[in-house]
């Protein structure tokens, strides 16, 4: 089942239950896998993650993780510390990492080597963007789902978004990364307009509710 809190804020249960930069969460500690894009607030949020996190939680992410996980009381041996382009698994996760920057701003530089995901789980493949521009290096990722950030200023916009979207050609495209600090309904159904009607669209309402168009 797949939950989306607000932002990029994303819970993937199954035989394991996997968060993605969570935000604004209950407190419930269930949390096998917190992966995280980059350390912004709204990806990193030390507050949220330890309302999910319990002590066998492992964390992924970009290097510069490591100094605030361990505050957060991770050991670690619990913390996987990841750049683009790597593979591993993880109880029969298979996580690859790309690349998440931005093409002529400066919010999300390359030389962070912040990241996306690639998860396969459970038979499905899923691509979590981050917070990145519509790369052309990330054309060719196969996916089942992707989750694309369209709300524009800090990554892609809702343009751009549907243009990668259709060069992705997902069975499902979730946009994500809008309506809390920047993109609004405005952006989501300029997306929506513009995404090849192939695509199933989902769109998140609340968390636990989705309007499909």
């Amino acid at each position: 089942m797949i939950t989306i809190n607000c932002q990029s804020s994303i819970k993937i249960t199954g035989q394991n239950t996997l968060y993605f930069d969570p935000l604004q969460r209950e407190e419930s500690h269930d949390a096998d896998y917190i992966f995280i894009t980059h350390t912004h607030w709204d990806h990193f949020s030390e507050e949220d993650i330890l309302k999910v996190k319990k002590n066998t939680t492992k964390i992924i992410g970009p290097q510069d993780i490591l100094d605030q996980s361990l505050s957060l009381g991770f050991s670690r041996d619990n913390i996987i510390l990841l750049k683009p382009y790597e593979k591993r698994t993880l109880e029969g996760i298979e996580v690859k990492t790309v690349p998440a920057y931005n093409i002529g701003k400066d919010f999300h530089p390359k030389a962070k080597e912040w990241l996306g995901y690639v998860i396969t789980v459970e038979g499905k493949t899923y691509y979590i963007a981050g917070d990145t521009d519509a790369l052309e290096e990330n054309k060719t990722i196969f996916c089942d789902i992707a989750f694309l950030p369209i709300g524009g200023t800090y990554t892609m916009t809702a343009e751009e978004a549907a243009s990668f979207a259709n060069a992705l050609k997902p069975q499902t495209v979730i946009p994500i990364h809008y309506g809390l600090v920047v993109g609004d309904e405005s952006d989501l159904n300029l997306f929506a307009s513009l995404l090849n009607p192939e695509i199933n669209l989902e769109i998140k309402i609340g968390p636990n509710d989705y309007d499909k168009r």
